[in-house]
């Protein structure tokens, strides 16, 4: 740290603090062109899919083909008894 005693010193120092700032500056004004940041994409997660299947791979119109696919022999066991009402 420099001490600036007299006034000549002190005007030095000042000329000496206003340079660097001016440096600081122009570098500054430099490096946001070479480091843009990349825009943020917007994602949509909570959208709803419509009506075309193609859209959402996870959509099923038949709830019991999904279950005999997935769960097979477990779905039938469970769901032998459903229309038995003796």
């Amino acid at each position: 740290m420099t001490t600036a005693t007299t006034y000549e010193e002190r005007m030095a120092l000042i000329k000496q603090i206003a340079e660097r700032k001016n440096k600081m500056k122009r570098i500054k004004a430099q490096s946001k062109t070479v480091l843009r940041k990349a825009p943020k994409v917007q994602r949509k997660m909570m959208d709803v899919p419509g009506e075309d299947a193609s859209k959402n791979p996870m959509y099923w119109t038949d709830a019991s083909k999904y279950a005999n696919q997935y769960y097979g022999e477990t779905f039938r066991e469970t769901t032998r008894f459903d229309n038995d009402w003796d």
